[in-house]
């Protein structure tokens, strides 16, 4: 019996986990057709380098706190 429990269990862990796939995949496909185009790469590209500058920014000031403490 302990064995089917634990079998439920991990069915249940397997079917949620693949939910979440082709949840991601949903978005993933939903993005791409949102994004396509030259001027959408762009823009995408401008996000990405934003947030990668804001993430250094961070990293910079995260540093600076940890020499203080």
């Amino acid at each position: 019996m302990a064995s089917d429990a634990a079998d439920k269990a991990a069915l249940a862990e397997i079917e949620r986990r693949i939910q979440i796939v082709e949840d991601n995949l949903r978005q993933l496909q939903e993005q791409a057709a949102a994004y396509s185009g030259a001027a959408d790469e762009e823009r995408n590209a401008a996000r990405i380098a934003d947030q990668e500058a804001k993430l250094e920014a961070l990293l910079a000031e995260r540093a600076a706190l940890l020499a203080k403490g």
